[in-house]
């Protein structure tokens, strides 16, 4: 997890080197190592970094206090939180049972809510495959082509959401689709997707941007990775117009992610980079909802 306080240690550590640089410097003869003007540039720096540090110091313990409270009032703010909602859970490359997938099904679960239907797609597309299943099938020939995959990759995405007919699904699952779970039939009221796979190329990165795009189709559409990610997908995600959750495995993360499904502020949350803060603004649950 980013955590300000290395930050803190970080600004200390050049802090006091020149500190000591200017010190030094003095001490050892009356004009020192540097020069005058050289001397006010480092005592200039030296106030600069004091102010970083001090507002570091305070985000540190902001941070630490609302992380505090993000444990304390978990259980209130995630009770029934989701009550009765179905999601789909996609993975982008093999299921992630140990650490993202635990995080979305705890989220999910601790707010009440259930997981209807996981699909994990099998990247890099089979394309060659995936061109002959679109052959053998009248009403599926205008998604042939490179040129295509885009369009391909949205109308699965919104067929996955709307579930009920899906054609496409029904026909290319064999060569797209590594790991699923839960049937089409229904539709559900949002969908989370997390990606276990390194980003992808040519083809196949086209196919899925498509598909982001096409999860859009739902207004709670969340992206989601571990704070330990290696390379973020969050980009992608905020390209294809998807909210995201950049610390799904940790508590202010699992609450973030129901905050989100349950119609909460779109946006890009977490505890690293993200722009919008930890977590999106908490609504009260009414009584009887």
């Amino acid at each position: 997890m980013f955590d300000l306080r290395y930050h803190v240690v970080s600004l200390a550590a050049v802090f006091l080197a020149l500190v000591l640089g200017v010190l030094i410097g003095v001490g050892i003869s009356g004009r020192g190592f540097v020069d005058d003007s050289e001397r006010t540039n480092l005592n200039r720096q030296i106030t600069d970094l004091k102010q970083q540090l001090d507002e570091a110091e305070v985000s540190s313990r902001t941070q630490d206090a609302a992380l505090s409270f993000t444990d304390a009032a978990y259980d209130t703010v995630m009770h029934e939180r989701l009550a009765g909602r179905r999601f789909a859970l996609v993975f982008v490359g093999s299921v992630d049972r140990q650490v993202v997938g635990a995080a979305v099904e705890r989220a999910i679960d601790d707010a009440g809510g259930a997981i209807v239907r996981l699909r994990a797609l099998r990247v890099p597309l089979r394309e060659e495959e995936l061109e002959m299943l679109l052959a053998e099938r009248s009403a599926l020939t205008e998604y042939r082509g490179g040129e295509r995959m885009p369009e391909l990759g949205r109308e699965l995405g919104r067929e996955l959401i709307r579930g009920g007919e899906t054609p496409l699904w029904s026909a290319l699952t064999r060569v797209l689709v590594e790991e699923r779970s839960g049937g089409l039939g229904e539709p559900v009221d949002g969908v989370i997707v997390a990606r276990s796979t390194p980003p992808q190329q040519r083809l196949t990165a086209r196919f899925l941007e498509g598909f982001y795009e096409g999860l859009t189709t739902s207004d709670r559409a969340v992206g989601v990775e571990a704070v330990s990610a290696g390379i973020s997908a969050v980009p992608v995600y905020r390209r294809a117009g998807l909210s995201s959750v950049d610390a799904v495995d940790t508590a202010t993360g699992r609450v973030a992610l129901a905050v989100l499904l349950a119609g909460g502020r779109p946006g890009h949350y977490g505890l690293k980079d993200a722009p919008d803060g930890a977590l999106p603004p908490i609504e009260p649950i009414q009584p009887g909802e």
